[in-house]
């Protein structure tokens, strides 16, 4: 777990890197913290990147009081600034929702789309609010938990998830009090719906069933409200889908990926990530007409296809690519992709365990002299940083 602190406040989060094939920022609900997604990222083709945090008053984030729910986005748009992060799909569930529309409406230049799960752009009447802040004032969570999963889960939930549905009761009632009151109050007093009309970047909608919070009728005002957003109900779900259906949940996130670009451009696009400019641009400048064909069939091939492809983090495929090398005897790249290790995420010890399994499996010579060459590589980059 990371933190930082940002608009005066401290934020909870995890940034996990798989590969760059697209990033994905989510947003918890109301009662719960960022493990919320634990589910979906599970369920999500591995080379994704993704950020989750938790919310003001939520999981490991600071408690503090008299904020609106555009005041949670700009702790998000904060985060998401200082770690340079562009061009990302956000997804948000009940409050959560309304803080990615906070932040679509007025952030587009962050996003390539918006997933908005179980949420309006105004949720409750403050009649509502007002009743669960005294409540939880009088007896604390533990006191209304019972009624709040009647309303995330569909009945048949918890007969056929026990265990899970305990766990999801117990991350309710562990919120810190002060912060559930907290953001109930921004919950009554946020109302959206003039920012959430402009919000311009492709838009999902994703309404429950089973909802008793912000059932599909709220769901589907907000999508008629958001030009172009389409809506994809969900049969026999309630509040929180990422709990219940996170396959589903997970798939619906990748309908939102931009369409891919040309293999040429997306191939040089990914090389460079991987083999650094400097040494891209040394090949390119060496290019003759002869072989421009074969430079060209591999950028598309070997780097727009099988590289750029989200299935497999980039530390994955870089031992993939160094046992494969090692094993049919074709050293002379592997200098070459243990430099690129530096950009891929895996490390000596990774090599080294890659190399083990080209010893048992396809022969202990060839293993033995790959990892000279690694050796010799890595004693190299130790010297400079030029790779």
């Amino acid at each position: 777990m990371q933190s930082i602190t940002v608009n005066g406040q401290r934020i909870a989060y995890r940034h996990r890197t798989g590969g760059g094939a697209a990033c994905v920022v989510f947003a918890n609900s109301l009662g719960s913290d960022q493990s919320l997604w634990d589910g979906v990222i599970d369920a999500l083709p591995r080379g994704f990147d993704t950020l989750t945090f938790d919310l003001r008053g939520h999981g490991l984030s600071a408690v503090s009081e008299g904020y609106l729910v555009p005041d949670m986005a700009d702790d998000l748009i904060a985060l998401m600034e200082a770690l340079g992060l562009r061009d990302v799909i956000l997804c948000g569930v009940s409050v959560g929702g309304m803080v990615a529309q906070s932040v679509a409406a007025r952030r587009p230049d962050l996003l390539s789309g918006v997933v908005l799960t179980c949420t309006g752009a105004k949720i409750g009447t403050p009649e509502k609010w007002n009743t669960r802040i005294a409540d939880v004032q009088a007896d604390g969570l533990a006191a209304i938990a019972d009624a709040v999963l009647q309303s995330w889960f569909d009945p048949s939930y918890a007969d056929r998830n026990f265990d899970a549905f305990d766990m999801h009761r117990a991350m309710l009632c562990r919120t810190p009090a002060a912060g559930y009151i907290a953001t109930c109050a921004a919950l009554r007093d946020t109302d959206l719906r003039a920012e959430t009309a402009g919000i311009s970047v492709p838009t999902l909608c994703i309404a429950g069933t089973s909802d008793g919070s912000t059932p599909p009728a709220l769901v589907q005002a907000l999508a008629d409200a958001i030009p172009g957003a389409r809506l994809e109900v969900l049969e026999g779900v309630g509040h929180l889908p990422p709990l219940e259906v996170p396959d589903r949940i997970a798939a619906l996130i990748e309908t939102m990926l931009p369409a891919p670009a040309p293999r040429d451009a997306a191939g040089m696009r990914v090389r460079r990530s991987v083999l650094g400019d400097a040494h891209v641009d040394r090949a390119e400048a060496a290019k003759t007409a002869f072989d421009e064909p074969f430079q060209t069939l591999i950028t598309e091939g070997a780097w727009g296809t099988v590289w750029a492809s989200p299935g497999l983090a980039r530390r994955e495929r870089s031992l993939v690519t160094l046992a494969l090398l090692a094993a049919m005897g074709n050293f002379e790249e592997i200098p070459m992709h243990v430099r690129a290790t530096r950009r891929t995420g895996a490390t000596p010890r990774d090599i080294q365990e890659a190399f083990q399994h080209v010893a048992i499996y396809a022969g202990v010579p060839r293993a033995n002299h790959a990892l000279k060459l690694a050796r010799q590589t890595l004693a190299e980059m130790e010297e400079t940083a030029d790779v």
